[in-house]
């Protein structure tokens, strides 16, 4: 199934010239006055080997399509990250250079789709968009309004995003997994 560039999420398993990869990282650039483009970090399955590509925004993708188990994560040990069939209950072990960036937005008990081919695990579909909770960050801010100041802000998985002047330690925020940028207060 196609679909346009801007649509890849990290995670994904696409076809790419005549191979399975796995979508690493996603990345929308605008260079200055020149054409918008989407920078991919992938992942040869067959042979596990990494490279950026760059596509157009309107270039057609080449999904494919895997078989797709509901999973929840529990935790992680190391470089393992475990996840658990909703029917089953049998435990899927990823390792983290299978997840790539994916690995930053996973918390304990995220529902999640792991995408198997051939019956191996090959990589995980995120959901749109994660809360998480600001672990640290500058104190906020009680005046300031919606503006284009921001400040970054440590998740408990680690990744910085760039929020608000008024959001504070503790807070829940929701944050979009295709760019890893803060959507709103969850």
């Amino acid at each position: 199934m196609a679909i346009p560039a801007t649509q890849m999420r990290p995670g994904m398993i696409i076809k790419f010239k005549d191979d399975l990869h796995l979508v690493f990282s996603v990345e929308h650039r605008t260079p200055g006055n020149l054409r918008a483009f989407i920078q991919a970090k992938l992942r040869n399955i067959r042979t596990g080997a990494m490279f950026v590509e760059r596509f157009r925004s309107p270039d057609p993708i080449d999904r494919v399509h895997v078989e797709s188990i509901k999973m929840e994560f529990l935790y992680n040990d190391g470089d393992d990250y475990y996840f658990m069939d909703q029917e089953t209950f049998e435990q899927t072990p990823l390792k983290r250079d299978t997840l790539g960036d994916a690995v930053e937005f996973l918390t304990a008990n995220l529902q999640i789709e792991v995408s198997f081919h051939d019956g191996n695990p090959v990589g995980i579909e995120l959901p749109t968009s994660v809360e998480m909770v600001v672990v640290e960050t500058e104190p906020g801010i009680k005046s300031a309004t919606a503006s284009s100041v921001t400040k970054p802000a440590k998740m408990e998985t680690g990744l910085v995003v760039q929020v608000p002047p008024f959001i504070n330690e503790g807070e829940r925020i929701k944050i979009d997994t295709a760019e890893g940028a803060y959507m709103s207060r969850a």
